[in-house]
């Protein structure tokens, strides 16, 4: 039997979206929170900056810090053609707004004091260009990604989590050293596509988002998904069992509920709770 939503039926277009079901017994409807709507570009320009900023924070608090690798970048949404990221010298746990540095499309600082990694500027600067609906990338040397991505292959699609990646996921089947050249960071963005993340192999993962909550999400749960695979694949080679595989029924069916832009956004919004809880808002400064 093809698999169906049927308890969603009667919710609203943004409640069903996101696998949302919220109506009280009065029949008073409940509606989840979403991406905000901003009177001018300079509110969403702070909004997106401090959200970037809270993302570097999780990545900190999750061990994706590895002394200066690693980068998260967001479109500026006034001057389109650039995108704040990290200073090169700062760790992830000490990021605020303030901190932040804009660049151009050229790679020139246009605010802020600091250098940024040029392997960055290389990658993120590609993406950007290729993808008009990318708004965030996020790169890291995440342990289970880097192990993952020496097979130089995608993942199986063999667990809920693992269907947001299905068909939207994709591999750089070669490693050329630290990323400095923009026509590589242009060959990543090719073999990137219109996915949602990509495997470079024998150096770790990078995804993307609409937002940067998504493509930090995104990013969280493919490392866990390279690590639930590797888990998988050793227990099969040590115990012959056979992997089972989600049919591309379903496998097609459940992305629509797992990996929406939209849920994406949401699934970050509890970790940015936390992490502004924990911080006290720090990073906001």
């Amino acid at each position: 039997m093809a698999p169906s939503a049927t308890t969603l039926h009667s919710e609203t277009t943004s409640n069903a979206t996101v696998g949302a079901l919220g109506k009280t017994k009065s029949g008073k409807q409940l509606r989840i929170r979403s991406y905000p709507k901003f009177n001018t570009l300079e509110d969403e320009r702070l909004y997106r900056k401090q959200h970037l900023a809270a993302a570097f924070r999780v990545f900190a608090e999750r061990g994706f810090d590895e002394g200066v690798a690693g980068h998260i970048s967001v479109r500026d949404p006034v001057e389109t053609d650039h995108f704040w990221l990290n200073p090169l010298s700062m760790h992830f746990s000490q990021i605020k707004v303030s901190d932040l540095i804009l660049v151009n499309e050229d790679g020139d600082v246009v605010e802020g004091d600091e250098p940024i990694n040029a392997a960055a500027f290389a990658i993120h600067s590609e993406i950007h260009k290729a993808r008009s609906d990318v708004h965030a990338a996020c790169h890291a040397h995440s342990v289970h990604g880097k192990a993952w991505s020496v097979f130089g292959k995608e993942l199986d699609m063999i667990t809920q989590d693992s269907l947001r990646f299905y068909k939207n996921h994709a591999v750089y089947p070669q490693f050329g050293g630290v990323v400095l050249d923009r026509e590589e960071g242009a060959r990543i963005a090719s073999h990137l596509g219109d996915g949602k993340a990509i495997i470079l192999q024998n150096h770790g993962l990078l995804t993307v988002g609409a937002t940067v909550d998504a493509a930090a999400f995104w990013f969280m749960s493919l490392d866990k998904t390279c690590h639930a695979q590797l888990l998988v694949d050793a227990a099969a080679h040590g115990s012959g069992l056979k992997k089972t595989f989600i049919p591309d029924e379903e496998a097609r069916f459940s992305y629509q509920q797992v990996g929406t832009p939209e849920k994406g956004w949401l699934a970050f919004q509890p970790y940015y709770d936390e992490i502004l809880a924990k911080t006290g808002g720090s990073f906001l400064k």
